[in-house]
């Protein structure tokens, strides 16, 4: 019979606290991690507040940029406030009391000069120190075109992957009603970088189930190219051919950068990112294709225009064979997979033209933005109509205007934006964030994004996704009382004035944080954390019209991490929590995990290995866990049900430019005969993925 773990299992703590106590106190450092913790735990709550396994993020360039600054670290002195947060190293306040710093007192003279800042510790000032300087930033160099083209890094990569385990996509006798492709999937990569200024290059990706060459004579399912160029001269910023990235204020009509969201960074609300940036992943969504610039009209203003087209997936209704214009389709499909013959029947059925500007003024410590959009589809966008969805967008056309700002006065920094949609409708969102003194820290948050709303690629700091549907209040504080110690957390409330797919009526939630975490330079990080949220949803009565009910969750967090030594990383974790469903009985859980890091710095070969056994009553009750991958990629399971997983990550670099990777992850479900549904079934209690990687730079 199935146990109901409702309180913590006490025959784990012994484990723990074996693992807690052989954690030895030693010294040494390494910068061998694909990400640092902040970042990885960005991602975590990323992926855990979209409660999907398949959350789409761009975050390939965050591990090109840094391997890019430590061949020529970004200059502190110089670096712009886009830049710096570019780096993704820093929080919003440390990069805004960097700048107030250099505004009042001049350049630093030496980088241990930063301890004089508020929110600087010698902890993160290592955490930065293998990727900025005070001298020779990026941009103050000249190089002729021709020379950025034909000199600098050149970068192949090759992946391969697939489950091992028969799935029921790929059993089927009939391919109509499995997949068209085997299990493989493959990525390949060509890039060529002169340091940040110059980038081109291709990406190829087929998933697993997409065929390869039958039924798809271009081999790959999916293909991008993009030329980048910025930094040129005085009038061209930058230049963007291929596929690309816009990012326009705090993301109420574009964003296409990494925003953060609530996550355990507090104070890290505020999104800023280049207007204007390559995309070289393979994510097929978020990206534009066409072309775009970055023109300098003068020492402090700027204009970006860009035009795209590109033809996106979607769900085709209507019938224009009598060529009445009927034909219509009533959703994107945004997965980028093309495994079955309906998914294939959706590739490329919408044609989308999109062209916009920003036009940007920037002084010390002042930002002013004007940004424009406007979008026309072929065929109409006509999503089947539901009580929930009256006021999306429906139509051919849309268009979109917004002002963005931020102000900088002594150690407070205001920003926002206010945007219109063509239907009249007027959203914002307006924040602070303040230094009240060298140990404490605030951020403040307002979101108005009234139910009729529309704009197609809005996403601004909200719980809900689309832009639209919710006013709500943000809360974030940050405390170091004690050399060391820091105390984060934020408290959020929000109303969803309207329904929603998943509530039959207005809704309205609430979520706290709070975190405590203890770092000895980077040899000894720990740190625990409550987390609570309670949001109104449908409870599961099969009836036309249901009453929202409250569905809660705690999570509780214990994480040690050690730097044994130079070559050694060991890092524990015990999650635990309750979840109840709206109109369901609760369901309680845990997971406790291993990771070993070894990466010997004479050595060719390293590797990293996690072990993680996890306890939960079912889905509700699940935990993401960022996982070490192969080099430029990464993976964030969820931990559920009853079982173990383990993973093995071996790299092995013969020559310098040359880099060898395997990985070996397997799960298995204790209370499970049968794992997924649908295609993705697999019979049996084993989910076993194997991956390869070769990387040549040159």
């Amino acid at each position: 019979m199935r146990r109901t773990p409702n309180s913590l299992p006490f025959f784990l703590l012994p484990l723990l606290v074996v693992l807690l106590i052989s954690q030895r106190h030693a010294f040494g450092q390494t910068d061998t991690l694909p990400l640092p913790d902040r970042n990885r735990e960005i991602l975590e709550d990323a992926f855990q507040n979209a409660g999907a396994e398949d959350a789409d993020f761009d975050y390939n360039d965050q591990f090109d940029q840094l391997e890019r600054y430590i061949s020529r670290p970004l200059n502190l002195n110089k670096a712009s406030e886009i830049a710096l947060r570019d780096l993704g190293l820093l929080t919003d306040l440390q990069i805004l009391n960097l700048l107030q710093y250099r505004q009042t007192a001049g350049e630093l003279i030496s980088i241990y000069e930063l301890q004089a800042i508020p929110g600087f510790d010698s902890a993160s000032i290592q955490r930065i120190l293998p990727y900025v300087g005070l001298q020779g930033a990026l941009d103050d160099f000249q190089t002729p075109l021709g020379e950025m083209l034909t000199k600098g890094r050149n970068e192949a990569q090759f992946r391969w992957s697939r489950f091992m385990e028969p799935q029921e996509g790929y059993e089927q006798e009939n391919p109509e009603k499995g997949y068209l492709g085997d299990a493989n999937q493959f990525f390949f990569r060509y890039r060529h970088t002169y340091y940040n200024r110059l980038s081109y290059g291709l990406t190829a990706d087929k998933d697993r189930g997409e065929p390869f060459k039958d039924h798809n004579p271009e081999g790959f399912d999916f293909y991008s190219a993009h030329f980048f160029l910025r930094g040129y001269n005085k009038l061209i910023k930058a230049v963007a051919l291929g596929d690309y990235r816009v990012s326009f204020g705090q993301g109420l009509i574009l964003f296409s950068g990494f925003g953060y969201g609530k996550s355990a960074l507090s104070t890290s609300i505020k999104r800023s990112s280049l207007p204007l940036r390559a995309s070289a992943s393979a994510s097929e969504t978020g990206f534009l294709r066409g072309a775009a610039a970055t023109l300098g009209l003068g020492p402090s203003l700027t204009i970006t225009p860009f035009i795209s087209y590109r033809k996106r997936d979607g769900n085709l209704t209507g019938n224009d064979s009598l060529s009445l214009g009927l034909l219509q389709f009533s959703s994107f499909n945004e997965s980028g997979y093309h495994r079955t013959t309906a998914e294939e029947a959706d590739r490329g059925q919408i044609r989308h033209l999109s062209a916009g500007m920003t036009l940007q003024w920037d002084r010390p410590g002042i930002h002013l933005g004007i940004n424009a959009l406007h979008n026309e589809l072929d065929p109409v966008f006509d999503p089947k109509l539901a009580p929930y969805n009256q006021f999306y967008f429906r139509g051919k056309t849309l268009s979109n205007l917004s002002a963005d700002y931020a102000f900088r006065l002594a150690n407070v920094n205001l920003f926002g934006e206010t945007a219109w949609s063509d239907n009249g409708a007027i959203a914002t969102v307006n924040g602070l964030l303040a230094t009240l003194d060298r140990k404490a820290d605030l951020a403040l948050l307002f979101r108005y994004l009234p139910r009729n709303y529309q704009a197609l690629d809005a996403v601004p700091f909200s719980d809900g996704s689309g832009g639209r549907n919710e006013t709500g209040i943000y809360a974030g504080l940050e405390l170091r009382p004690i050399p060391q110690w820091t105390f984060n957390g934020y408290a959020d409330f929000w109303t969803h004035p309207w329904l929603r797919f998943t509530a039959d009526g207005p809704t309205r939630g609430r979520e706290f944080r709070i975190r405590a975490t203890f770092e000895k330079r980077r040899k000894l990080r720990v740190y625990g954390e409550i987390r609570h949220r309670s949001l109104e949803q449908n409870g599961p009565e099969a009836l036309p019209f249901r009453t929202p009910e409250p569905e809660e969750a705690l999570t509780l967090r214990l994480h040690v991490s050690n730097q044994v030594s130079k070559a050694l990383e060991l890092r524990t974790r015990l999650d635990w929590g309750w979840a109840t469903p709206a109109g369901q009985e609760q369901q309680s859980g845990m997971v406790l995990l291993q990771d070993v890091i070894f990466h010997p710095i004479e050595s060719p070969i390293s590797f990293s290995a996690r072990f993680a056994v996890f306890d939960t009553d079912g889905y509700a009750m699940r935990f993401y866990h960022y996982e070490n991958d192969l080099l430029n990629a990464f993976s964030i399971p969820a931990y559920y049900n009853r079982g173990y997983r383990f993973y093995l990550n071996l790299r092995y670099r013969p020559i310098r430019n040359l880099t060898l990777e395997t990985r070996y992850a397997r799960t298995y479900w204790s209370n499970q005969e049968a794992i997924g549904t649908g295609l993705e079934a697999i019979s049996g209690p084993y989910k076993t993925q194997v991956s390869s990687q070769i990387k040549w730079v040159f």
